[in-house]
C-alpha cells in the first residue's frame, strides 16, 4: 500500500510524500507523486502514530479491576485517538490484585489483539509515598522490595516495562538499582522526597519522573523538590498530563521549554473516559465524577483532582493552541520520545523506511481521520 500527503512528517518536518507499507513496516518513502497511490490523503498531515505509555482506563475498563474483554475493547478504541502503543497501566491495590492484573495484560498481549499494541505495562504503585498518593488508595501503599517485584514480573513475563515509585522509601536504592539492571524504567512519582534524594535515584538507574508537577514535592528556589530535579536533570525523561486541568497552560509551556527531546505526554486516563459529564466509577474502592472540564475527582473529603479523560490528540492541540507549544514539540512528545524513553525508538515513533507503519492522519482541528497500526487501517 502507498499512502500519500502535501504534508508528511519527515526528519523533525512537514513535506509532501508518499509512504510505501509492507507487512506492517514503512518499506519506503517516496518523493510526492512519483508512484500510484491507493490513498491519497490530499493537504492533510500523516504523523507518526502516538504512544501513551500512562494511561489507567477507558469506558469502564481499569486494568487493575481486570477484565479481559475490557482491554480487548480499549485497544480497538484507542485508534480513534491516534494511539498506536500503549502501557496499560496498574493501580495501588493487594497482592493479589496486581498479580492477577498483570497477568490478565499479558495473556492479551499474547493474543495479538486488534487496534493499539501493548507495549509494556506501567506498574504505578503501591510502592509510593502516603503523603503525596494522589488518588491511589493509602490501605494498599507498601515498601518496595526486590523480591516482591521479582513475583510481579513472574506473573506477567517480564512485561513491566515502567514503574512509578517513591525513591525516599527504597532502601539504598535497591529496588532502583535492579529495575534499572533488568531493563525496567524508573519513574519517580508520588513521593516526598528532597531535591537530592531525587538525583541520586537517578544516579542510581532511574530514568524519569511520573505526571511532573503531581504528586510531587514542588520547585522552590531554596528547595527544589522534585519538580526541580526533573528540570535540573536534563537528560531524564519526564511526564506530563496534558488536559490543562493538571497543570496550567503556562506550567505546560514551561515544561516543554526545560524538556527539550525528554518530555511525553501522557493522558494517565482513568475508566470513566469515555462517558458522559456526571458519570461516577468506582476507581479502586473511591467514587470518582467526571466534571464538565473533563477531569476525574475523587467525591470524598476535598474532591481531590484524579486521573483525566484525556484524548491524545487533543492533548496536542492543547500543547500547540493553548499552551503555544511548538508543534513539533507537541507531536514528539505522543510519538519518538516515549519510544526513546521505552528504547524502542531504533524501530518506532518516525515515519522512516525499516520503521513499524505507526501512522496517523490528522485533520485540521486535530481529529483523527485515519490511524495505521503496524499497517493496518484502523477507521
Amino acid at each position: 500500500m502507498i499512502i500519500q500527503s502535501k504534508r508528511v512528517y519527515i526528519a523533525s518536518t512537514l513535506m509532501p510524500a508518499q509512504i510505501e507499507i509492507e507487512d506492517g513496516k514503512i518499506k519506503a518513502v517516496y518523493e510526492y507523486g512519483e508512484k500510484e497511490v491507493d490513498r491519497d490523503y490530499g493537504d492533510l498531515r500523516i504523523v507518526p502514530g502516538f504512544y501513551d505509555v500512562h494511561t489507567h482506563g477507558y469506558h469502564g475498563y481499569d486494568t487493575t479491576a481486570g477484565g479481559k474483554d475490557g482491554l480487548r475493547a480499549w485497544l480497538k478504541d484507542l485508534p480513534l485517538e491516534g494511539v498506536c502503543g500503549v502501557c496499560p497501566t496498574t493501580l495501588t491495590q493487594s497482592h493479589d490484585t496486581l498479580m492477577k492484573a498483570v497477568a490478565e495484560v499479558a495473556e492479551v498481549k499474547k493474543e495479538n489483539p486488534e487496534g493499539a499494541e501493548i507495549l509494556g505495562i506501567h506498574f504505578e504503585g503501591p510502592y509510593l509515598d502516603v503523603k503525596y498518593k494522589g488518588a491511589q488508595p493509602e490501605e494498599y501503599i507498601v515498601k518496595g522490595t526486590v523480591e516482591e517485584f521479582k513475583e510481579y514480573q513472574a506473573a506477567c513475563g517480564n512485561l513491566i516495562k515502567i514503574i512509578t515509585m517513591a525513591p525516599e522509601h527504597d532502601d539504598n536504592f535497591e529496588l532502583t538499582r535492579y529495575c534499572a539492571e533488568t531493563g525496567v524504567c524508573v519513574s519517580i512519582g508520588h513521593t516526598d522526597a528532597d531535591y537530592e534524594t531525587a538525583v541520586l535515584a537517578i544516579a542510581n538507574g532511574a530514568k524519569g519522573f511520573t505526571h511532573t508537577y503531581n504528586g510531587m514535592t514542588a520547585y522552590g528556589h531554596r528547595a527544589n523538590g522534585v519538580v526541580g530535579a526533573a528540570f535540573r536533570c536534563h537528560d531524564t525523561y519526564a511526564e506530563c498530563i496534558c488536559d490543562g486541568n493538571h497543570s496550567t497552560y503556562a506550567a505546560l509551556n514551561v515544561f516543554f521549554r526545560e524538556k527539550q527531546g525528554f518530555g511525553v505526554m501522557i493522558t494517565d486516563s482513568l475508566m470513566c473516559k469515555g462517558y458522559e459529564v456526571g458519570a461516577v466509577f468506582d476507581f479502586g474502592g473511591q467514587n470518582v465524577e467526571i466534571y464538565p472540564d473533563g477531569s476525574a475527582h475523587i467525591q470524598t473529603g476535598k474532591k481531590q483532582l484524579a486521573g483525566s479523560t484525556l484524548k491524545v490528540n487533543e492533548g496536542i492541540k492543547i500543547l500547540v493552541e493553548k499552551a503555544l507549544v511548538p508543534f513539533e514539540t507537541a507531536l514528539d512528545a505522543a510519538s519518538i520520545n516515549p519510544m526513546r524513553y521505552l528504547g524502542l525508538d531504533d524501530h518506532k515513533g518516525r515515519i522512516k523506511a525499516g520503521f513499524d507503519a505507526d501512522i496517523v492522519v490528522l485533520n485540521d482541528d486535530y481529529s483523527v481521520k485515519q490511524t495505521y497500526c503496524l499497517g493496518k487501517e484502523q477507521l
